[in-house]
């Protein structure tokens, strides 16, 4: 399908497959009609058109649960691999993922400009670092909405 579309070698081949998740549209939807429908209604009454109900009411509740998903996605995207050896040829346009994989191989493709000799396993561990702390740093300002996200979103028996 992305080969058809045209999209191969271009950004857009990672990010458009996986740019809905079920999961996450399941714990939205839940989210969703858990709202007490009394909101809305006395929004209509006082004259409130749909967007204005929407932009208004919907979506300052839904912080918590869009604030989660953001998160599920961002952490999926960021750690992705398996598209970007799919759909991208052009070693410019490889993710962190990949290039820290073919340095975690010890690949000699990967030609490092280093005067020092830098000793393997020292670089292989600053790397996985390198590529977790953008994760780690964002976290802290997301968890408390992470957790209430989680629990508002969650299916209800």
């Amino acid at each position: 399908m992305v080969k058809n579309l045209g999209l191969m070698n271009t950004y857009w081949a990672m990010i458009l497959p996986g740019a809905i998740g079920t999961y996450n549209m399941i714990v939205i939807k839940s989210f969703f009609e858990n709202l007490p429908n009394d909101l809305f209604e006395s929004a209509r009454i006082d004259g409130a058109s749909e967007f204005r109900v929407l932009w208004q009411i919907a979506i300052p509740l839904s912080r918590a649960v869009m604030m989660t998903v953001g998160l599920f996605y961002a952490v999926g995207h960021w750690s992705t691999y398996f598209p970007a050896i799919m759909y991208i040829s052009d070693e410019k346009m490889h993710t962190l993922q990949v290039v820290l994989r073919k340095l975690l191989n010890n690949n000699p493709e990967l030609n490092m400009n280093v005067d020092t000799v830098v000793p393997t396993q020292t670089m292989q561990m600053a790397s996985v670092i390198f590529s977790t702390v953008p994760i780690i740093l964002v976290y802290p300002f997301i968890q408390k909405y992470f957790t209430k996200g989680v629990m508002l979103g969650a299916i209800k028996g």
